[in-house]
């Protein structure tokens, strides 16, 4: 007889629901993973007082009701709402672009006054019927004010490479809000869990065996010999020893910095979308839970490529990267032992909330028969 029933490897948020999940329906779990603490991305390092989002800003939001209800059985959430600032030139501007980011960007007041600007902006860029790469793309759909302030440099800093060598899918639409609405999600449901992400982490998965500082890969063969089966969320090239070839990711830095003022930019997350300004942010982390501490700490976040060693943070979905992750999902249909899932596995960006359901979905088809 096994130690366990499940094996996760990955202790982030799809392996600690679907923990959760096995564990209600009375499975034995054994979660390992290789960094020294719980959660994966959304873990937060307290400082001092504040809590830290160590690998970049999250914000739970949803419109679906049946994940809301999930997690807040563990944690409460906050009041919290994204409203991030785009800095360019020294100018700030508010996000999504909605009517205060257009009275003053164009000095417009009312809908149809943007509106019209907007057509004309657009107007110039009609003769682009079919747009070859993500500059015609966004010229097409915003003109060249938003395009020039607000997109060109901060993609080309995303993507390390120019708008005009991108593919023109990465920009499939752009919001505009003809309101005077701050309020970056469409979501019915927004904020962060008082206590932190931790605290919903540590809740969701009580009652399992726990192994960090644990890689999977220096002792596999002895890991899967404990379980029945394995729920896999680490990178999908690398379970095969990427012998097919290495999926490409673009990664981020991230420089943490304490200061002895109570407050640097007032506001918890502040774009930089010149191109010349090595970060793409400044994220300032006491202002996602409203604490009043006369320090804080402030991160600018770098993106930075990919290599071996890095965390692997944005997938390159361009056509030669999905036709290498088809061959590496037909491998892995041969892995009957194998469950799979998370944005690593699965090669592609989650937010929290699809991250939940999918992993509600997988225990849903695992437990409920």
């Amino acid at each position: 007889m096994k130690n366990y029933d499940y094996l996760i490897v990955g202790a982030g948020l799809f392996g600690a629901v679907f923990a959760n999940k096995a564990m209600a329906a009375g499975k034995r779990c054994l979660i390992i993973d290789k960094r020294k603490h719980l959660g994966g991305n959304i873990f937060c390092e307290e400082i001092d007082g504040i809590r830290v989002h160590k690998y970049g800003a999250h914000i739970f939001h949803t419109s679906n009701k049946e994940v809301w209800e999930y997690v807040n059985r563990f944690v409460e959430f906050n009041r919290y709402t994204n409203s991030p600032l785009a800095n360019y030139k020294g100018v700030l501007y508010n996000l999504p672009f909605n009517m205060n980011t257009f009275n003053k960007l164009w000095g417009v007041n009312t809908p149809a006054e943007a509106r019209t600007k907007l057509e004309e902006q657009r107007g110039e860029y009609a003769s682009i019927e079919t747009p070859q790469n993500m500059e015609e793309q966004a010229l097409k759909l915003c003109g060249r004010d938003i395009y020039d302030i607000f997109i060109k440099g901060y993609t080309e800093k995303q993507w390390g490479r120019p708008a005009t060598e991108l593919p023109a899918f990465i920009i499939k639409r752009i919001p505009f809000r003809f309101t005077y609405d701050n309020n970056y999600f469409n979501d019915e449901f927004q904020g962060i869990p008082k206590g932190g992400y931790n605290l919903l982490i540590e809740k969701l998965i009580k009652g399992a065996d726990i192994r960090l500082n644990t890689d999977y890969f220096q002792s596999r063969y002895e890991l899967d010999a404990l379980a029945d089966k394995v729920l896999y969320t680490g990178c999908i090239d690398e379970l095969f020893d990427f012998e097919l070839g290495y999926l490409e990711y673009r990664s981020l830095r991230f420089e943490h910095e304490r200061m002895s003022i109570p407050d640097f930019q007032g506001n918890a997350v502040v774009n930089y979308t010149e191109r010349s300004v090595p970060y793409t942010r400044i994220i300032e982390h006491k202002h996602f839970e409203f604490t009043s501490q006369p320090h804080t700490i402030i991160t600018h976040e770098y993106p930075l490529n990919f290599a071996i060693g890095c965390e692997p943070y944005y997938p390159i979905n361009d056509a030669s990267n999905m036709l290498l992750l088809q061959k590496y999902k037909e491998l892995a249909n041969k892995k009957t032992n194998f469950l799979f899932g998370g944005r690593l596995a699965q090669y592609a960006y989650f937010d929290m909330d699809d991250t939940v359901a999918a992993a509600l979905e997988l225990a849903r088809i695992n437990f409920d028969k």
